[in-house]
């Protein structure tokens, strides 16, 4: 059976998609905020390859890169964050993916991510809760928008803050 076959929720997330990071304090206070574009692949039936590229407003920029493998209907990373991503089969409709990582540098950290695909698969969200020695730390929202299926053309890419869709306007 295909991967497409086999993990049809997480297949849906393949290509390009341009978004908006909001990070909150514990107390629902906005420390930060920039935009991304993420390119999602499968390279192969047992591996997935992520690519975040993060704009700020006043030109910050920062690349995170996540080769990952395939196993037991998981992606799992074993890079700068362990951990894993699995569909959620209790939702009938099709539309969720959760995760748990922590960041291997920092310890004592770690995150559950919660990711939700629109029926059309043209918009998605993700809630990122960090949680630090047990305790809530702080939230993640992302929204994002499906720009296309075609990641090739945009991996040698260096797009800038203009460049991504005004998704907070």
């Amino acid at each position: 059976m295909q991967l497409k076959d086999r993990m049809p929720v997480l297949y849906r997330h393949l290509g390009v998609w341009d978004g908006y990071y909001r990070y909150f304090d514990k107390d629902g206070v906005k420390i930060d905020e920039h935009k991304s574009r993420l390119l999602c692949r499968f390279p192969t039936e047992h591996t997935y390859h992520q690519t975040n590229f993060y704009f700020w407003q006043d030109g910050k920029k920062e690349t995170r890169d996540f080769p990952t493998r395939i196993e037991n209907n998981r992606i799992i990373f074993y890079t700068e964050v362990s951990g894993w991503a699995a569909e959620v089969p209790l939702d009938e409709f099709n539309r969720t993916v959760m995760l748990y990582w922590v960041r291997t540098n920092e310890e004592n950290l770690h995150l559950y991510e919660m990711i939700q695909i629109s029926d059309c698969g043209k918009y998605r969200t993700r809630v990122w809760q960090w949680f630090k020695d047990g305790r809530l730390l702080q939230r993640t929202l992302i929204d994002e928008e499906f720009v296309t299926t075609d990641w090739q053309s945009y991996e040698n890419l260096q797009p800038e803050y203009a460049d991504i869709a005004q998704l907070a306007d």
